[in-house]
């Protein structure tokens, strides 16, 4: 019962805030809107890179060696997809994506008297030099079953899931442009890492384990690395089978997990503070599981990290720069609809209140936006009274506010003050409560005399009487 109740305000919330992203959608199916709206845009130079785009893409479908029909599919399935409106949103936003995945599974293709020699030595070469020692080295001379678990579920499954549990979220809890931002940096920051190793190709630490130092060439098939410890403990061959046969073998630097985990953790920490802790120590996990699975150097990590840091900055638009804006709800879900009674009253909020860490009701309410009111209006009733609407009248209390103020003018001391004065704005509210047939002044409130100059003269800048 218990669980049932600690976990159903965050169920809740994820299902409205599903409900909500659904009823954002353009559920349209009509290719005449998309051609409507594409002859009202208004071009920008930004729009150019879809010209790359579309050239980078004609480029690796020239050189694909497959049946003619499967390369006109890949460009009529994009196309089919992009003219329908509820489709489009997903579609556009992640070309960048797709256009990554396409050169990482074309670049097989590229003729081999075209390629780069693989480079073997610079990387450890690199590492020692900068390092002081094979770090990727050291961290492989002790395996162990639990070590290998513990460097899989980053590596080998976390890499492929956590792409699309982020962009969930920001589907979710955050504006459109999040998304967007997300596809663009995520898509692009990979797209150049492939195109560098491509370029670049150097060859990975699990090759100098099996080959040593001798020079590599393109008939060298992938290896799973300490993957394949992973396949003998769950009887299964599917990492040996996949990087046995990967496109791209000599793709060490910059390491793309690397990458992805650093653009992940900036991401969630961005606009999901309250997680930074949790993905950067995912992410410090993967930086060693690469260099422990004999996948990639300490130079390769470094490589990868530097790439997403300077996409995700390079890439940000400026109306998700500040945290106030990259943190709010998106259209359809609305900020939490609960006021405490001090903001209410704009009244400030009592230091103490609430337990340990001095966070009041108010505070706790802003930050959980799916807590249940009513359980709420029950435990505040057990612990304090509520004066949102409590009448001035005082039971058995004085009929006028002068008792109130000392001789002199110094308001009585009290540890309740806030209570007075939320009594005063009921006060100022009272006309429009009189006009519904209810009003909180009730029938012995009595106003104090207005004193006359002399007087107020005499109590409060003339001489105390002694």
């Amino acid at each position: 019962m218990s669980f049932r109740i600690a976990a159903s305000p965050p169920l809740r919330r994820v299902v409205t805030a599903f409900v909500a992203a659904v009823g954002r959608l353009d559920k349209s199916l009509s290719p005449s809107d998309t051609i409507h709206r594409l002859r009202q845009y208004n071009f920008t130079f930004a729009d150019t890179a879809y010209f790359f785009h579309i050239a980078l893409a004609a480029f690796w479908l020239y050189i694909m060696d497959v049946p003619i029909i499967l390369k006109l599919m890949i460009p009529l399935l994009y196309t089919f997809a992009v003219l329908i409106p509820l489709t489009s949103q997903f579609f556009v936003p992640a070309t960048p994506i797709f256009l990554y995945l396409l050169s990482f599974f074309s670049s097989k293709y590229i003729p081999k008297e075209y390629r780069p020699t693989p480079s073997v030595v610079l990387l450890p070469t690199l590492e020692s030099v900068l390092y002081g020692a094979n770090v990727s080295d050291i961290l492989t001379r002790f395996t162990h079953p639990i070590l290998d678990l513990l460097a899989w579920v980053p590596y080998g499954v976390g890499h492929y899931v956590i792409p699309f549990i982020v962009a969930a979220f920001l589907w979710l809890f955050r504006p459109k442009e999040s998304l967007h931002y997300w596809s663009r940096a995520f898509g692009f920051m990979n797209l150049t890492g492939v195109l560098i190793q491509i370029v670049f190709p150097c060859a990975a630490p699990w090759y100098e384990l099996i080959y040593g130092l001798t020079p590599a060439d393109y008939t060298i098939r992938g290896s799973p690395g300490g993957l394949a410890r992973i396949d003998r403990l769950f009887h299964s061959s599917g990492y040996t089978a996949a990087f046995s046969n990967s496109p791209l073998v000599f793709g060490a630097f910059p390491s793309l997990h690397a990458a992805s985990a650093t653009m992940e953790a900036l991401f969630m920490s961005h606009f999901f503070p309250q997680t930074t802790k949790w993905v950067f120590g995912y992410a410090a996990v993967l930086y060693w599981a690469t260099m422990y699975l004999t996948h990639h150097y300490l130079v390769d990590v470094v490589g990868g990290s530097c790439l997403a840091v300077a996409f995700f900055y390079l890439m940000m638009p400026e109306e998700l720069k500040s945290p106030a804006a990259a943190t709010a709800s998106p259209s359809g879900l609305g900020a939490p609809t609960y006021r405490s009674k001090y903001e209410i009253y704009d009244l400030e909020e009592p230091r103490g209140r609430g337990g340990r860490g001095g966070r009041g009701n108010g505070a706790i309410m802003r930050d959980a936006e799916a807590f249940d009111l009513e359980e709420l209006s029950d435990r505040e009733s057990d612990s304090e009274m509520d004066i949102t609407y409590r009448s001035p009248v005082v039971p058995n209390g004085p009929p006028s506010s002068v008792p109130l103020v000392k001789s002199g003018g110094r308001a009585s001391p009290t540890r309740k003050s806030h209570r007075h004065t939320a009594s005063i704005a009921s006060l100022i509210r009272s006309e429009d409560r009189g006009e519904e047939g209810w009003s909180p002044i009730g029938g012995s409130f009595a106003f104090p005399p207005t004193p006359t100059r002399a007087q107020a003269f005499e109590e409060g800048k003339g001489p105390r009487a002694t």
